[in-house]
């Protein structure tokens, strides 16, 4: 699988490991954006568009397992044995089933507020109805689809976080194949207890990392610390950016 990459290199040869960012659903490597500029100043940062999402490539399955074997892929095209790795909801899952497929890859983890859990509830299904009746509607302008759009989404910023995937007419994922993976894509299968370094970062507003998962966390990741970020949601590196910057710069001692 051929992953478009974006890299940010940092002046230092000293430089530790890259960090490799790894985005959430509907996104790209543009979305963690405002973390990898900062970041950069102190590591080589590894920005990735996952299957099915911006200008890498398409496929029908969307299991973690494939999506962490894609970024090892990309790792070995690069020549990097080791990374550090951040990871946002979806992109939270992909970097936890990294530690399962190469450990031995994984220096350090952070997932920002999504849980090693299988979530029953399908929070999605008004942005799926949103993207096909864009696309249905043949619309091509930003400000015409965001119009259509609030009639089955309520909060503005998702609607923006959504259309910077949009580009004349086309969406920049493939909605068919999220939309016949979401079931595995907000499913989990457990993953052998991976003991290095790890940081959860939640918002205090999302349920996304909720204390009911803690046991689990634990037996997955039994050296994870956590820490919640006051007066953000799911959305917590966009709302909250330097405070989730402090809680990363702390952990990977930058």
């Amino acid at each position: 699988m051929n992953l478009n990459v974006r890299l940010l290199t940092n002046q230092s040869d000293a430089a530790p490991r890259p960090l490799l960012l790894i985005h959430g659903l509907f996104g790209n490597l543009d979305n963690l954006g405002v973390l990898a500029r900062d970041l950069q100043h102190q590591r080589q940062i590894v920005l990735v568009d996952v299957r099915n999402h911006g200008h890498s490539a398409c496929a029908d399955e969307m299991s973690y397992r494939a999506m962490a074997g894609d970024l090892i892929d990309t790792l070995d095209q690069l020549h990097i044995a080791e990374v550090d790795v951040i990871g946002h909801s979806m992109g939270g899952k992909i970097a936890m089933a990294l530690t399962a497929l190469a450990p031995q890859r994984v220096g350090q983890l952070a997932v920002l507020d999504i849980a090693p859990v299988a979530y029953q509830q399908r929070h999605h299904d008004a942005i799926f109805a949103a993207l096909r009746a864009v696309t249905e509607a043949g619309i091509t302008s930003r400000s015409d689809a965001s119009t259509l759009m609030r009639g089955f989404v309520e909060e503005e910023g998702v609607i923006q976080f959504l259309l910077k995937s949009f580009d004349r007419g086309q969406w920049r994922f493939n909605v068919d194949a999220l939309w016949r993976n979401y079931p595995t894509l907000i499913g989990w299968q457990p993953v052998p207890a991976w003991h290095g370094p790890a940081l959860f970062i939640r918002g205090d507003r999302s349920a996304y990392l909720s204390d009911d998962y803690r046991d689990t966390l634990l037996s997955q990741f039994p050296a994870a610390r956590a820490h919640v970020i006051a007066g953000a949601g799911h959305w917590l590196h966009a709302e909250k950016p330097q405070a989730v910057l402090r809680a990363l710069r702390r952990f990977f001692a930058l």
